[in-house]
């Protein structure tokens, strides 16, 4: 189990609707290169893309990371590269698991960099989630994501993140030896150790709220049923939790095309 305790870089929020960006033309993608499935929204069409995400063949990998940048390349060249104007240098929105940290951010963005975009910002899965709901965020949230290969319990203060919790459980373990059960076992473990960790009352006030259940393994009623009725604290599906991370994601855009960080001055030469 990971545990990390201290608020990680995102970017700044926006509103929950996405309309076009008055007065300038923008060509956006939203991402989330998840471990079993790659998800991505185009700006121009508003088309969500879901396809199976590219893996590496080497062995010792850690599960979940984004480990084959340049099959990851190829597979967004494919998937977007003829639905960007010609010349055009989107901006990108990546969604990135939370304790992944630096070096899987990095990763994101060279895979990105096939698409030439002018800037490439990174959000936690979790807040994207979040926004996505429109949850409120004055408030601390759990958010509980259920992966094909990993797990994790994020608390979210003020919309940033307080504190994770991560197990290497995944939904595509459920086809061997683990159990639903042994999922709900994890997520309890980990909503636990969260609990008596802290020392403020922000890890109580969530959980007597409930959190929000996410992932393509909320989409399987066997687990969401021992996660919802087997935990003292209770959790909510969010609506298509398997497109909720991308969907937060491209929610973030407007926002995130204002930000100075993708003005002009920021701008690097196309290669």
């Amino acid at each position: 189990m990971t545990v990390v305790r201290h608020p990680l870089p995102t970017a700044p929020a926006g509103p929950r609707r996405l309309p076009r960006p008055p007065g300038r033309s923008c060509h956006c993608v939203a991402l989330d290169l998840g471990g079993a499935r790659t998800r991505a929204w185009s700006e121009g069409r508003g088309t969500l893309i879901d396809v199976p995400t590219v893996t590496s063949s080497g062995t010792g990998v850690p599960r979940g990371a984004l480990t084959d940048v340049p099959g990851t390349a190829r597979l967004l060249e494919r998937l977007l590269g003829h639905r960007m104007p010609r010349l055009a240098r989107p901006l990108v929105v990546v969604t990135t698991p939370v304790l992944d940290g630096p070096a899987h951010r990095e990763r994101a963005r060279a895979a990105v960099g096939v698409l030439h975009p002018r800037a490439v910002l990174t959000v936690p899965t979790a807040r994207a989630v979040a926004l996505a709901v429109d949850a409120d965020l004055s408030r601390p949230l759990l958010v509980v994501d259920l992966g094909a290969h990993l797990t994790e319990v994020v608390l979210l203060v003020d919309g940033m993140v307080f504190d994770a919790r991560r197990t290497a459980l995944g939904t595509a373990d459920l086809s061997g030896a683990a159990t639903p059960a042994d999922l709900r076992e994890g997520v309890t473990a980990m909503l636990t150790s969260m609990l008596r960790q802290d020392r403020t009352p922000l890890t109580a006030d969530a959980l007597s709220r409930g959190g929000l259940l996410a992932g393509g393994g909320a989409l399987r009623p066997d687990l969401t049923y021992r996660l919802t009725g087997g935990l003292e604290a209770p959790l909510r599906p969010v609506p298509a939790p398997h497109t909720a991370a991308v969907r937060g994601a491209a929610l973030m855009l407007r926002s995130a095309h204002r930000h100075p960080s993708t003005g002009r001055n920021h701008e690097r030469p196309a290669p």
